[in-house]
């Protein structure tokens, strides 16, 4: 081999690793140009965890409350009918006005009532004269008897007659009486205290009584007003009847009483009385709660919403309304694990106490679970979760009632 052909060769050797070397090299820049970018990627890929305000999840005692529909009764109501005859010659009272119990409200042409009355004390004048006439007689037969100047029949029959004569003062008394009544009810009285309706008959008119007398007016009284409703069997039994044995601590019970377009107006009563059976057809008893009225905003017949507190505080799970969300028929709550993922959970409610709905079933104490952000999240999503006091949140603490 020449020197040429052995130096040619010796520079072939090292081109060649010099070509291997850059070709090492730059797979060891592309090795870790790779790395940068799937480590850039995967940072890209793993989201930030999403801030949710979250509560704890604490049992409370409330005074649970159930709502029904009811309608509005009066205390003491009348219909106003004539209890005599005759033709109405005043009217005195106007639609709507406010009547004492004795007040007049209509009168019926006395006059034929007062020629009664007159007639009747004419009669028990007369029955007193013929009585004393009698008894004057009937004394002097005793005295005669005695002597044998008249015989013991003519003594009978004047004591006969002296006594017939006190019958006919009693029943001419009575007869007066009832003269007296029937004039006294020409003058048409209000029965009760209260509010008058309309004059449903008016001055000319003429009145029978009887069974097919006609409605003057009517009278619905002022003194409170009742709202009857209808509770269930269950909520009767748990709620009322296991911590309510008497009737007075029925009349203890709370109720509150909303109009349909008043909502934010609530009339404050008590249970007045539970009927004294259950209906078994609807499975549920009838109840009386009672309101004072006193600016007479309800009126009788009104359909009204009654809330009937339980008998006694309960100790309960509450969860606010706006952490509750709607999965077709079913209703969940989103809960924070351990590890910050989020977990679904399904839940059955109860009552609404302020804001707050009582969870049957679902949740527990201790659980955390999402009021804040519940629109940002999924499950198994991480998240950042921040405690939100209670008397912090929008619903605040329920109080017992």
């Amino acid at each position: 081999m020449t020197n040429v052909q052995a130096f040619l060769k010796k520079r072939a050797i090292l081109l060649g690793s010099v070509a291997i070397l850059a070709i090492g090299t730059a797979g060891i820049a592309s090795y870790d140009n790779n790395s940068v970018a799937s480590a850039t990627s995967a940072a890209a890929v793993a989201p930030a965890p999403i801030p949710v305000g979250v509560q704890t999840i604490t049992p409370q005692t409330v005074r649970l409350w159930v709502e029904f529909s009811g309608r509005m009764h009066a205390v003491n109501a009348a219909d106003i009918r004539p209890e005599v005859s005759g033709r109405i010659v005043e009217v005195k009272i106007k639609d709507g006005q406010s009547v004492k119990a004795g007040d007049v409200m209509f009168v019926i042409d006395p006059r034929p009532y007062e020629a009664a009355v007159a007639k009747a004390e004419a009669n028990l004048a007369s029955a007193v004269t013929n009585s004393g006439f009698a008894k004057v007689e009937y004394e002097r037969a005793e005295t005669l008897v005695k002597s044998q100047a008249i015989p013991q029949s003519v003594h009978d029959q004047r004591g006969n007659a002296y006594h017939v004569a006190q019958a006919d003062i009693l029943a001419a008394e009575a007869e007066l009486k009832a003269r007296r009544i029937d004039l006294d009810h020409a003058y048409v009285k209000a029965p009760i205290t209260g509010r008058v309706s309309r004059a449903e008959i008016t001055l000319g008119n003429l009145v029978q009584a009887g069974p097919g007398a006609p409605v003057l007016t009517s009278i619905v009284s002022n003194d409170g007003i009742y709202a009857d409703f209808e509770v269930d069997e269950q909520t009767y039994l748990k709620s009322i009847r296991a911590h309510a044995a008497t009737q007075a601590k029925e009349q203890q019970i709370p109720v509150e009483l909303t109009v349909q377009g008043d909502e934010d107006h609530r009339y404050k009563g008590t249970i007045y009385t539970f009927d004294n059976q259950i209906d078994s057809a609807s499975g549920t008893i009838r109840a009386r709660a009672k309101f004072a009225n006193e600016d007479g905003a309800l009126v009788p017949g009104m359909f009204v919403s009654v809330r009937l507190a339980g008998s006694s505080d309960s100790t309960v799970v509450l969860v606010p309304e706006k952490a509750i969300g709607n999965d077709q028929s079913k209703k969940f709550v989103y809960l924070v694990g351990d590890d910050n993922k989020v977990v679904y959970h399904e839940v059955a409610l109860g009552s609404e106490i302020n804001g707050q709905r009582v969870v049957a079933s679902g949740v527990e104490a201790g659980d955390r679970v999402i009021v804040d952000g519940v629109q940002h999240v999924r499950p198994n999503a991480i998240v950042q979760p921040t405690e939100i006091a209670l008397l912090d949140h929008p619903a605040k603490q329920v109080a017992a009632k």
